[in-house]
């Protein structure tokens, strides 16, 4: 039977003013347009329960109980683009799971948060909530429940708003919750629910005496994704103001006034590395305060480790799996910090090839790859980072190979033809992409004052360029396996012509170089806020000579040469952590890995000596005031070249049904390395002056190179 989607909440005739809520993220948000809702059902059945299907979803974020137990939290995130302005896209998601409960009973008990508090939640605009379940029992029948009018639900009126928790303020009675129109229409999600797990924060037992207050701080080992939770026993007033920090610079807050004893948990999802308490008794007796935080990640059944005699390099390799686990939530974060939604590909991109070298398990990558689609489907090709948009074309290839699942190609065909269309009109006379919406994103970094997040032409025409060449080779891949060889030609020849253009118009020859753009002027009617006018210097930078030798736009002998200038010569500039991933994959693809690899990988070291507990977004501050997060994945990128380089690893065949290897210590004295494969883990044992011992799991080919 398919499951029938009826949603509840409050009774607008009672709560005419808690219906409506906002689209996106708002922390201070209108009167009534937020709100915490508790909903409860219990069912006595005259069988014993054998199992229980699940669906369910909430907006804009809720927890679920079956009898007592912790069951999921979500929804699993749309994701969205920064152009949150833009209507509400049609897909949300309802979790699907099966339980098994003992007895006869089946108790449900949720609460729902409407209001999206952090930057990849979105709401369809009304609080609501739905359940469906087909329940199986011993004797063999089977009956079908739902959400209607027999649940009960109460406003906590505590949750005043985003960060503010006043347990004066008792929650209402319950009372029949009221059948609301559907406006959700879910699909199913193929995520499990996320782990979630309360952990007590260390020495988090506070005392405090009447009248007493404190203020101190409260260290953890490292950095979580988590929601910050206390439970107070008292006999009058306490207060509590938890300021979570990675470091010891930024932090978000958390202010909260107990009426007694109660338990709290935040309603927002924070990075935390410590608190810095103030707490206060307002009343004539003790009152004990624990602290906790409840980490959240997705699931991890799978934990490949690659270990070397180099121990600081070992330790990089933790804290990059460590930041990896905690951005990877109902999709991959930036940093659950920023919270930033779908549209940070590049990010995302750099996490699932770190993932594939560590936990292994491509689903949550793969329904990225889809929910991206959907972003280019109805922004008609475009979104708010251009290069991204590029970059997810090498993300579906690359999620295809690993899991050898054709049918993401498939479904993503229609959207990589709208992409290919809208990049086009960017093409100019000199078949270059000359006059895109703009030329953003390059790298974290400032040059003369310029950001390379939205660089002026001159800074930033040959990156986009290079990305494009890379998608348009992809694409041609993509299409001649999809059996379509018309698109597939098609792609071939606008990528010789725009090769053609790069080294003609793009490439100073008397330097043996490429430069970053060309001076020509920006049409007015393209100068914004993400798109300067174009300056007349020209640039010799690291970042278009990384690119164009990545992507083959130069003969190998070029692109060696050109990169081992990158790494020798101070005036090129440096590149961010994100941006030295295509420093690594191009060192690796032209032959250079065993002479260039370590070097690179050096840059990791000072930075996780310095922070330990969380991955940094970025080597040097773009500018003086910048504050960087540490729980920044995209930076994790030795996570997977590290063992990529040891290995000499490339797939052959999708699914990776067969493999290449080559493997080289990179003049360590030895390694060990794991890589978890669909068919399972292939591991790599080196020691300096053996031959390296292999195992590979059933089913997969291997090629010694």
């Amino acid at each position: 039977m398919r499951a029938t989607e009826q949603w509840i909440w409050l009774d607008p005739k009672n709560y005419p003013e808690r219906q409506q809520t906002l689209q996106t993220r708002n922390p201070n948000p209108p009167e009534g347009r937020y709100a915490v809702v508790e909903f409860r059902r219990e069912y006595r059945f005259d069988a014993e329960v054998e199992s229980a299907a699940l669906r369910f979803s909430g907006d804009s974020s809720f927890q679920l109980y079956c009898n007592g137990d912790f069951l999921a939290s979500g929804p699993a995130s749309v994701g969205g683009d920064f152009y949150n302005c833009q209507p509400m896209r049609p897909q949300y998601y309802a979790t699907c799971m099966t339980v098994h409960p003992s007895g006869n009973v089946l108790s449900f008990y949720a609460r729902v948060r409407m209001c999206p508090e952090v930057l990849f939640e979105i709401s369809h605009g009304h609080g609501g909530f739905y359940l469906w379940a087909e329940v199986r029992f011993a004797d063999g029948s089977v009956e079908y429940l739902m959400t209607d009018n027999s649940w009960e639900c109460r406003l906590c009126g505590a949750y005043v708003r985003p960060g503010l928790y006043d347990g004066r303020i008792a929650p209402d009675s319950y009372q029949p919750a009221a059948i609301v129109p559907n406006i959700w229409h879910t699909e199913d999600s193929p995520l499990p629910p996320v782990t979630e797990k309360k952990i007590p924060v260390p020495d988090g037992e506070i005392t405090l005496k009447p009248g007493e207050t404190l203020d101190c701080v409260r260290e953890l080992d490292k950095i979580y994704a988590a929601y910050p939770a206390a439970d107070v026993q008292a006999c009058g007033e306490v207060e509590l103001t938890l300021r979570c920090f990675e470091t010891d610079d930024g932090g978000t807050e958390e202010h909260c006034i107990f009426a007694g004893t109660d338990s709290y948990r935040s309603a927002r999802l924070h990075s935390i590395g410590g608190y810095r308490v103030h707490a206060e008794n307002r009343s004539d007796s003790p009152a004990v305060i624990r602290l906790f935080f409840v980490a959240s990640h997705y699931p991890v059944t799978v934990c490949a480790r690659t270990h070397t005699d180099d121990e600081e390099m070992n330790r990089v390799l933790d804290v990059c799996r460590h930041t990896l686990q905690y951005c990877r939530q109902t999709l991959h974060l930036d940093s659950p910090r920023h919270c930033e939604p779908m549209a940070c590909t590049g990010d995302y991109y750099i996490e699932t090839l770190m993932t594939a070298f560590s936990f292994g398990d491509m689903t949550l990558a793969a329904f990225d790859v889809r929910r991206t689609a959907e972003l280019i489907r109805y922004q008609n090709g475009v979104m708010f980072h251009t290069t991204y948009s590029l970059i997810w074309v090498q993300m579906l290839w690359d999620v295809y190979m690993l899991t050898g699942e054709k049918s993401l190609l498939e479904d993503c065909m229609e959207a990589l033809c709208i992409l290919l269309r809208q990049f086009r009109t960017y093409v100019g006379e000199n078949e270059l992409v000359d006059n895109p919406r703009d030329f953003m994103f390059v790298d974290w970094i400032y040059i003369d004052g310029l950001s390379m997040h939205h660089p002026p032409k001159a800074l930033g025409q040959t990156c986009l360029n290079a990305f494009y060449y890379g998608a348009l080779m992809t694409a041609e891949k993509i299409f001649r396996c999809l059996g379509e060889s018309t698109m597939a030609d098609r792609c071939s020849a606008q990528a010789a012509e725009l090769r053609a253009a790069v080294n003609n118009l793009l490439y100073d020859p008397e330097r043996g170089l490429y430069f970053e753009g060309l001076n020509t002027p920006t049409p007015e009617h393209l100068v914004g806020k993400w798109m300067p006018q174009n300056v007349e210097k020209r640039y010799y930078l690291c970042h278009s000579n990384i690119l164009c030798t990545r992507f083959g736009l130069c003969e190998r002998e070029d692109a060696r040469r050109i990169l081992r200038q990158v790494l020798t010569d101070a005036s090129l500039g440096r590149c961010q952590p994100y941006f030295a991933h295509y420093l690594l994959e191009s060192v690796y693809e032209n032959g250079l890995r065993e002479e260039c690899t370590r070097q690179i990988l050096e840059d990791w070291k000072a930075p996780v000596r310095e922070c330990p507990k969380g991955l940094v977004e970025g080597f040097i501050k773009p500018e003086p005031t910048y504050h960087f997060d540490h729980s920044h994945a995209w930076g994790g990128t030795p996570l997977y070249a590290l063992p990529k380089a040891l290995t000499g690893f490339s797939i052959l065949e999708p699914g990776c049904g067969a493999v290449a290897l080559s493997p080289s210590l990179l003049g360590m004295r030895e390694a060990d390395v794991e890589i978890p494969l669909p068919q399972g883990m292939l591991t790599v044992k080196m020691r300096n002056g053996e031959p390296p011992q292999i195992t590979v799991p059933d089913g997969v080919r291997v090629e010694l190179r």
